[in-house]
């Protein structure tokens, strides 16, 4: 498994970056590639991805450490990935949101395709960075 990290700072309470991250239908607005996503009992999520030229439906569990500021996901299929979401606040109106991301890129090549395609380290590391930076005008413009 290889283990991404990334994070980013954004101009909003701590309370209004958790509440942002909990509104999955709205993950759309700022994960690209990311076509639908809903909430489902029992702490589930179906997502619609399409990456690599390719389309797939994933379905995840999520769980939260509330009083930590900590939301952690699975897939429960393929491909495995697992991740989570820190906030900790820098201030009354800054928060930093760290995501992580653990993954097998031969499982993502295979998944979303190309051997060069989705799966390169550094195409999932230029990804992450672009969604977090969508997530902050996301959360900064208070959608």
């Amino acid at each position: 498994m290889s283990t991404l990290e990334e994070h980013v700072d954004v101009g909003v309470p701590i309370d209004t970056a958790w509440e942002s991250l909990h509104r999955v239908e709205n993950y759309p607005r700022f994960v690209d590639g990311l076509r639908d996503a809903r909430t489902e009992a029992g702490g589930r999520a179906h997502l619609g991805v399409e990456a690599g030229g390719r389309a797939r439906e994933i379905e995840a569990e999520v769980s939260d450490r509330g009083g930590e500021r900590v939301m952690e996901w699975r897939t429960t299929g393929e491909p495995e990935l697992k991740g989570s979401f820190s906030l900790q606040s820098i201030d009354r109106d800054h928060t930093r949101v760290q995501a992580r991301l653990a993954y097998d890129p031969g499982a993502v090549r295979e998944t979303f395709g190309g051997p060069r395609g989705f799966a390169q380290a550094s195409a999932i590391e230029r990804l992450v960075r672009s969604d977090l930076e969508h997530f902050k005008e996301y959360v900064e413009q208070g959608s």
